[in-house]
């Protein structure tokens, strides 16, 4: 009797420790002529990879899921896909530099020694990447990604237990709700973690309903699921700064890194501020001490949105290769949308 198993070859990385699964192979052909089309089809025909990757036994909703495609841009050495325990974001930085990573010292892409620059498509459209790679390593990546802009300031929610909430929304890839952390007594340092999941989690579930979810030029971007909070800007030097940062990620995680997309939106509330200029930078830092640099590039318009063009640097370490099996079989496994997407053994 043919037993009912598929395999998955995944490569695990992590940037500023959180964790993203690379998908290399076992997944057959998907509809879409793009990556966002092929994102699309996975969010409403194929699910159930995003919930087997991102479930127990076979994963944690603390991780990300990165799904290499084929790219519909002939400039793009190759696409993405980004699942995570909300859903599917257009774009991420961790994800970004996390994917880059592992297709270069994976062979995927051909690496060079010194600095090289890489072309990826998200559902986002081009992520346009520079690599620093010393004696085998990529040691570091650049990514310029999504466009920012302040959608709408000054906005205020209820929150049940914290009362009302003052934040700006914010797209940078995802929207995301910026929030000042001082607001609300917050240092942001390490021993405030669990504090600031469950006061991301009421915020969100009290202010998502309510907030856009259109893009000028991506249409239906779904539901919030970001709160990026904010600390103090110190200036560091000329044109540098540094800020404390974490961001929440619905639903019930906070990141362990300061994240690319919230560290871009931040860029584009402090340039509309006047407080950033093209040319200079900050580097936020997570509770758990990881950090991003941010570099304004300088200033676009998104539709009627004034919005801000900036790269971020990171870097991202492999900590695993791996061949996932799975039994189509196992009661814990939801089959029905996946027999078509995983190849046979």
């Amino acid at each position: 009797m043919l037993r009912r198993e598929r395999s998955l070859e995944l490569i695990d990385t992590q940037s500023g420790g959180d964790v993203s699964r690379i998908v290399v192979a076992g997944i057959g052909p998907i509809p879409g002529s793009t990556v966002r089309e092929k994102a699309r089809y996975l969010r409403d025909e194929g699910d159930g990879l995003r919930r087997l990757l991102l479930s127990e036994p076979y994963g944690d909703p603390a991780m990300s899921v990165d799904l290499i495609v084929e790219p519909g841009r002939p400039e793009a050495q190759a696409g993405y896909i980004i699942m995570e325990a909300m859903g599917y974001p257009m774009y991420s930085g961790s994800n970004t530099i996390c994917t880059a990573t592992a297709l270069l010292q994976s062979g995927a892409i051909a690496m060079r020694e010194g600095r090289q620059n890489v072309v990826l498509e998200s559902p986002a459209g081009l992520a346009r990447i520079e690599a620093v790679v010393d004696d085998g390593r990529v040691e570091s990546i650049t990514t310029e990604g999504e466009p920012a802009y302040v959608a709408r300031e000054g906005l205020t929610v209820e929150v049940p237990y914290y009362g009302r909430v003052r934040f700006d929304l914010v797209w940078s890839g995802a929207y995301y709700a910026v929030i000042d952390a001082r607001d609300h007594d917050f240092t942001l340092g390490p021993e405030e973690q669990i504090a600031l999941t469950a006061f991301g989690d009421g915020f969100v579930r009290a202010a998502g309903p309510d907030l856009l979810q259109e893009h000028p030029d991506l249409g239906d971007v779904g539901p919030l699921s970001f709160a990026h909070f904010t600390g103090a800007v110190r200036r560091t030097g000329d044109g540098r700064f540094e800020s404390r940062s974490a961001t929440y990620v619905h639903p019930g995680v906070l990141c362990r890194s300061p994240t690319g997309t919230g560290t871009s939106a931040r860029l584009a509330l402090m340039h509309r501020r006047g407080e950033i200029a093209p040319g200079q930078s900050l580097e936020t830092v997570s509770p758990r001490g990881n950090r991003f640099v941010g570099t304004v590039l300088a200033a676009v318009h998104v539709g009627e949105y004034p919005a801000l063009r900036s790269a971020i640097t990171g870097s991202a370490r492999l900590i695993a290769h791996s061949r996932l099996v799975v039994d189509l079989e196992d009661p814990l496994v939801d089959a029905s949308d996946l027999e078509g997407l995983l190849t046979a053994v």
